[in-house]
């Protein structure tokens, strides 16, 4: 009966897991379902796109837009202010706007905000670009996943023609930003594609990738990057009264007058991927993960152990993927803890616990190692995980080096040198006490009965002793 309840314990945190799951699942927008609402036409759902865009971003605006065509909106509104982030998600998104049939304005808002690398790509994708006075939109130069080494300074616009007359004596140069090269104009014709698809200025989209430049607001509009500038989301919905766009199905001309704002904030769906992607946090959860493993393959039927590891190390191994990890890093960073905890059941004296500290640490660094904003590991996160585990080792060689120095209390060593009582008088065997254990003893002089003796070898079952000459008075 309590093997069974015991068994079923996981089971039924299992279930508690998968419930919440099914309650979201019932929320989700449907995008074959009809309009809802007789006035659902008038509505602009406002979606705001705060800080680094990663995973949580991506689904969190694909599944906004989904909803307001489902709900048939006027408009969609993304407010934006952030530094950039992750390709894919940033290419999730556009390729949500550039299939939407309702339209999109990307407004970088409020005062002081700024749409820079993924941010700049996501504006030009939008079916209306608008900023804010004092905002800023640019830098969009890719940065690799994974680092890089010395950059090679960017190229000029017509440039590419002059590469095959470059001699073979710098090609070491360019062999080692092969792959720089590839991303960078990748990214041109990306962002040329969407600026011309929209009619907004692609050599600015251009030098914006090859030579990180940026724009304010005034400048952006002369140069016929945005569309409009405007004081705040009211301003915005006046200006874009009447203006014709062209979305996925067609032309529209933009009703705006008296539409009702609905802001669509993230939910608790979106919250918890932003959690766990965030890299720090699927950082901790991948070593609770890994250490609960450990700990259950030493402790058999804890379950507990088991359980919190195996979720915590599915968490992590959802939010590395999307996060695109060094699968080295996430290697290193497997074989330092096992060596760690080796360390413990088979002390070394340091040798086990510092290879795995040394292997945690090189394996944490290069685990994410990118320059992307927002989707790195801190530097202090990893020297303190790093420095906990080093206690730990130097506690355990501590330990071992003072049990190997503590006199032996057990076995034959730990009779030699002991004082006995001989029970009688005998010159070569008879019996005496040892901590209240009768035994056989042989001597090489006489002694007498309650003479003290000292051990100084055991044969078998036989103690060789003498006169504890020391203890003579």
């Amino acid at each position: 009966m309590h093997r069974a309840a015991r068994c079923a314990q996981p089971v039924w945190l299992a279930i508690l897991l998968i419930l919440p799951c099914l309650a979201g699942a019932s929320v989700t927008p449907d995008e074959s379902s009809p309009n809802t609402g007789a006035g659902a036409s008038r509505t602009a759902y406002v979606l705001g796109i705060r800080g680094a865009i990663g995973p949580s971003t991506s689904d969190y605006v694909e599944r906004g837009l989904a909803k307001a065509q489902d709900a048939g909106a006027a408009l969609v509104i993304l407010e934006m202010d952030t530094p950039g982030g992750l390709d894919t998600s940033m290419r999730g998104i556009i390729k949500a706007i550039l299939a939407s049939n309702v339209p999109v304005a990307t407004f970088v808002h409020p005062s002081g905000s700024r749409a820079a690398s993924a941010g700049a790509y996501i504006l030009l994708a939008s079916h209306v670009a608008a900023m804010a006075p004092a905002t800023n939109v640019g830098a969009a130069t890719p940065v690799p996943i994974g680092g890089g080494g010395g950059a090679e300074p960017p190229s000029k616009p017509g440039d590419e023609g002059n590469e095959a007359e470059k001699k073979d004596g710098d090609s070491s140069r360019h062999d080692g930003s092969a792959m720089e090269r590839k991303s960078i104009n990748d990214a041109v014709a990306y962002i040329r594609s969407l600026a011309e698809m929209r009619g907004r200025n692609a050599d600015w989209a251009e030098r914006a990738v090859r030579d990180a430049a940026s724009l304010s607001a005034d400048a952006a509009l002369a140069d016929h990057v945005i569309d409009l500038i405007a004081a705040d989301v009211p301003d915005l919905l006046r200006q874009l009264d009447g203006r014709e766009i062209t979305i996925a199905s067609g032309k529209v001309q933009l009703d705006t007058d008296a539409l009702v704002l609905q802001r669509l904030d993230p939910d608790w769906r979106t919250r918890l991927l932003d959690a766990i992607t965030n890299p720090s946090v699927a950082y901790l959860l991948l070593l609770v993960g890994i250490y609960g493993l450990i700990f259950e393959g030493y402790n058999p039927g804890a379950v507990l152990p088991g359980v919190v590891g195996a979720i915590c190390l599915l968490l992590a191994a959802y939010a590395l993927q999307l996060l695109s990890v060094n699968y080295a890093g996430f290697a290193l960073i497997a074989l330092g803890v096992i060596l760690m905890m080796a360390e413990v059941f088979m002390p070394s004296f340091g040798s086990l616990g510092i290879g795995g500290i040394i292997s945690f640490v090189i394996g944490s660094i290069i685990l994410l190692d990118t320059d992307v904003p927002g989707f790195g590991i801190p530097r202090a996160l990893i020297g303190s995980v790093a420095f906990v585990g080093a206690l730990l080792v130097f506690a355990i060689v501590w330990l071992a080096v003072r049990v190997r120095e503590r006199p032996i209390v057990s076995g034959r060593e730990h009779m030699l040198g002991n004082l006995a009582v001989a029970e009688g008088d005998f010159a070569d065997r008879g019996p005496v006490r040892v901590q209240g254990e009768l035994w056989e003893a042989r001597t090489s002089r006489p002694v007498r009965a309650g003479e003290r003796v000292r051990i100084v070898a055991v044969e078998g079952l036989q103690l060789q002793v003498e006169p504890a000459i020391e203890e003579r008075k």
